[in-house]
């Protein structure tokens, strides 16, 4: 299984569709929490982690990984 995608974004609101065109999935709109600075779309599993939130963010979620 292949890891999620990780996007690095500047935005706390940002919208997913899958990326794929007409394979993608229905647009949905995400908003990164403040206090945790990433966001995972629940239909593609996307990662999106806010700029401001690199260095605050663990290794796992940053490449990646699963998270617990």
């Amino acid at each position: 299984m292949d890891a999620p995608e990780v996007k690095i974004v500047t935005a706390y609101r940002i919208a997913c569709d899958g990326g794929e065109g007409a394979l993608g999935h229905p647009r949905v709109w995400l908003q990164i929490p403040m206090d945790k600075g990433w966001v995972e779309c629940g239909y593609c599993d996307a990662r999106y982690i806010h700029e401001d939130h690199l260095d605050e963010v663990p290794e796992d979620v940053r490449e990646g990984r699963a998270v617990s």
